[in-house]
């Protein structure tokens, strides 16, 4: 079965002379498309592209633009500098980028029908993300800086001196000392106004305050937004003090961009989860997502409509009766939005009416993003299974797919020989069906008996579903021989709240389940499976998984592959930094709730293990910290068995370096040759 995309990238590509499977330096030769942006008179796109350097070991960006049907494409930037975040000039003449060009990260400008970049911006400071005013004549831009600094040269001055000082040491009075990758230097990221034409000092809206705006660390511009008149604007900003690592409260603020006032909680009864503050067309209302249970960062996020009428705001939830939790929104007029969000193992787009909440499926299958109307042309990105990210349209109310916009990848997917794919479900834990995906070896053959790799998601709250992932993508599986089978647990996004929330306090208990029967159903379904032949590979909850199921279920495997896991959940709580996930989780701290850390804890069955295990680790990850990879190792090699350790210095919770990453396939390949691959 082909996949749309790939049907469409088919369509448009040059017959390749000779193919080959699919490896790992196919998948880092991919095009990587991203933040789209719509032109005024919505005509064009532009968005960036990463291309990957692999000898440089960096991804490098650039500035594209197509044509809305799709007939013209062209690259508009090439230079070795970073160019990101495209916003279109309000006469669409021009484009608004960020680059690091000028050695700093900055605003620059360049004409679309052909001219040079300028900048915009000479600042002492990196601008991190901004959005233009509609007047055309000023910019919100975030900027991290000391928030009792005076000025940006201050800022500039006090990280100067830092890096001269022959002391590094570091001091702290409150949590976080760390934050994912990275040590907390004091620094806060703060929204600024700031003319275009450069004039003045940029104005902090946030002045003194304690409080990030965009959230560290992966925040951006779409944690505000500039009302179209430019008298105020929007945005997400947690200012809880001590209480900063275990709680999720992103509150919503309202700041004039006149300076007049300080920030204010529009909010403020609810102490939960909030994103992606989106005014209307009109400016009458403020669109954002917003969770209801405070502390859980996988509650449900809601569609919730602000009536925008300054100092007397009454937010109200528009999606309570939809199951799903959108991750993303658009306005489409002022009466609808679009918003994208898990349904199913897929990634969907729905329409959501703005006065009754009804939600309506516009594009099911696949993963699909970042949804705007041109016209009468819905535009998204889209990607599966069997194709990378590209820009595709159709007709605004029409189930049927009209075209792509890009076929950066075309040549690349024809090339590279990948394994063909297909949904299945099952009745798995309480009775309650399960959903998963099988992508078969490349160059299949029903009369072959296959050896699987059966891999296991992370978040917990998350999906494996049908995407074309640029880390765990089993496609590289299946171009090495190798059945790849996912399958969404309990505890999986898309298939309900109540479905999601069933892993709390049950890490270890239906999940496991889940995986198991998903297990008993492949073998039975599906004969070309060598249920002699199997190795269950993880990362972050998977890792954990991984060393769960070695104590619980090892003899059903041949051979694990265990990537930033946990071993000991007592200790993680101690070892990690964002405090509110393991006290939702567990129901609360370890001196509160001790038998819900030992529950389902894989250190206390390490006596079980014994089977070949890879174990991998990042030393900069903060979430999952490398101690509990290094004891994973400890363990195994004390318990004498086949064991090997891959530890990256320089990686935090992800591999994210492509001669890493090369590394890395090679290596979690060449354990599951040596160890699952050939028959007994």
């Amino acid at each position: 079965m082909l996949s749309m995309l790939t049907t469409l990238l088919m369509a448009v590509a040059p017959v390749a002379a000779d193919t080959h499977p699919f490896s790992i330096e196919d998948m880092l030769a991919m095009q990587r498309i991203s933040s789209p942006a719509l032109s005024p008179d919505q005509r064009w796109i532009a968005y960036e592209v990463r291309t990957t350097d692999v000898d440089a070991n960096r991804g490098r960006f650039d500035l594209w633009m197509s044509a809305i049907d799709g007939s013209v494409t062209k690259q508009l930037t090439f230079h070795e500098a970073n160019d990101t975040s495209p916003r279109w000039a309000s006469d669409g003449k021009s484009i608004y980028f960020l680059s690091t060009r000028s050695g700093s990260s900055q605003i620059w400008r360049i004409p679309v029908d052909g001219g040079e970049a300028l900048p915009v911006t000479k600042l002492p400071l990196d601008v991190d993300s901004f959005k233009l005013f509609a007047d055309g004549k000023r910019v919100a831009l975030s900027m991290e800086v000391y928030a009792d600094a005076k000025t940006l040269a201050e800022t500039a001055e006090r990280d100067a001196a830092k890096a001269k000082s022959k002391v590094k040491a570091l001091t702290f009075d409150r949590l976080f000392v760390r934050h994912w990758d990275t040590w907390e230097d004091g620094k806060r990221s703060h929204l600024f106004v700031h003319e275009l034409d450069g004039a003045g000092e940029p104005r902090d809206l946030m002045k003194g305050m304690d409080a990030d705006c965009p959230g560290k660390p992966f925040g951006g511009a779409e944690d505000y937004d500039v009302a179209p008149d430019g008298k105020w604007i929007a945005l997400i900003c947690k200012d809880e003090g001590r209480a900063e690592a275990w709680s999720t409260n992103d509150d919503l603020w309202a700041v004039p961009t006149d300076g007049a006032a300080a920030p204010q909680r529009i909010w403020s009864e609810n102490k939960a989860h909030k994103a992606s503050p989106t005014f209307s067309p009109d400016g009458k209302t403020l669109a954002l997502l917003a969770m209801l249970r405070p502390v859980y960062e996988s509650d449900r996020q809601r569609v919730a409509l602000v009536p925008w009428t300054p100092g007397n705001w009454h937010p109200k939830v528009l999606t309570e009766a939809w199951d799903r939790s959108p991750s993303e929104l658009a306005w489409a007029g002022n009466a609808r939005l679009l918003v994208s969000a898990d349904n199913l193992g897929h990634h969907a787009i729905f329409e959501v009416d703005a006065a009754s909440g009804a939600a309506k499926e516009l594009v099911a299958k696949g993963t699909n993003g970042s949804p705007m109307l041109a016209g009468n042309r819905l535009v998204y990105l889209h990607d599966d299974l069997r194709a990378p990210v590209e820009i595709v349209w159709r007709a605004d109310g029409s189930p049927a797919v009209g075209g792509a916009i890009t076929a950066l990848n075309a040549a690349r997917v024809a090339a590279a020989r990948m394994g063909e794919y297909e949904q299945f479900s099952f009745s798995g834990a309480k009775g309650e069906t399960v959903h998963g995906f099988l992508v078969k070896p490349v160059d299949f053959d029903p009369a072959k008996k296959y050896p699987l790799a059966y891999l296991i998601h992370g978040g917990p709250q998350g999906s494996f579903g049908d995407h074309f992932h640029y880390r765990w993508n089993p496609q590289a599986y299946a171009g090495a021989g190798y059945v790849a089978v996912m399958v969404d647990f309990h505890g999986s996004t898309g298939y309900g709240q109540a479905f999601t929330d069933a892993i709390n306090g049950d890490w270890g208990g239906a999940p496991f389940e889940d995986l198991m029967k998903g297990l008993d159903h492949v073998f039975a379904k599906y004969a070309f499976v060598d249920a002699d032949r199997v190795a269950a590979l993880g990362a972050s909850y998977g890792g954990y998984m991984i060393n769960w199921i070695h104590g619980q279920a090892p003899d059903r495997f041949r051979a694990f592959v265990c990537h930033d896991g946990n071993i000991d959940e007592r200790m993680a709580y101690y070892d990690t930094e964002e405090l509110w996930f393991p006290e939702w989780e567990h129901g609360g701290t370890p001196w509160e709730r001790a038998e819900s850390y030992v529950k389902h804890n894989p250190i206390d069955y390490v006596s079980n293990w014994k089977k070949p295990t890879l174990v991998i680790h990042g030393a900069l990850d903060y979430r999952v910290v490398d101690t509990q990879g290094l004891s994973t190792f400890t363990a195994l090699q004390r318990r004498n068995i086949p064991s090997r350790l891959l530890y990256f210095p320089d990686e935090n919770h992800w591999v994210l370096k492509p001669q890493n990453s090369r590394l890395w396939h090679q290596t979690v390949l060449g354990w599951l040759d040596q160890w699952v691959k050939q028959p007994k």
